[in-house]
């Protein structure tokens, strides 16, 4: 068997990652402990986010000509990826909390939305809200002026003497 064909396998593996993600996160792991690195993989693992370390050279083989060749510069020393396939901030974001307890974990660099960040890029990637905490925000804030125009026409008319709303029938009154 060719040496070449193994590292196919993984470089086939990469792009096939690379095709359905929503966005990629390149970390340094680097100092962390087996305990500290478990942890880590579960908190990705609960937030649907592929974690796997890789070569270098698989990366750099499998990012050529992809609109992922932008972290090629990023690649250089022990390299973690970070793959989300639903929401783009989740990889950066349950990183980015795992920062207090892991001090030495630390960004390279990562694409969302075919845009290239580096480290500094992805942390203010991660401070924004998930896509479902953004929509409710969203409703919230369609919902306020709604109430409060509900309430001063209740009060409106409550000052007009058609009095709030009561729970007796015409027949009744």
């Amino acid at each position: 068997m060719p040496k070449y064909e193994p590292k196919q396998v993984v470089i086939d593996e990469i792009k096939s990652k690379l095709e359905k993600a929503k966005s990629v996160v390149l970390v340094d792991s680097r100092g962390l402990t087996v305990a500290q690195d478990t942890t880590l993989r579960k908190v990705l693992r609960e937030n649907k986010v592929d974690y796997k370390v890789y070569k270098n050279t698989m990366l750099s083989f499998a990012i050529k000509d992809t609109s992922f060749s932008g972290l090629s510069s990023f690649l250089f020393g022990p390299t973690a990826v970070a793959v989300s396939y639903d929401d783009p901030t989740s990889a950066a974001a349950a990183i980015n909390k795992q920062f207090k307890t892991m001090p030495k974990l630390e960004f390279k660099g990562g694409v969302v939305d075919n845009i290239v960040y580096d480290a500094e890029g992805m942390k203010a990637i991660a401070d924004i809200p998930s896509r479902e905490v953004l929509l409710s925000q969203l409703l919230g804030s369609f919902k306020a002026p709604i109430a409060s125009f509900a309430r001063l026409a209740a009060a409106i008319a409550e000052s007009m003497g058609g009095g709030p709303a009561s729970e007796e029938t015409p027949a009744e009154a």
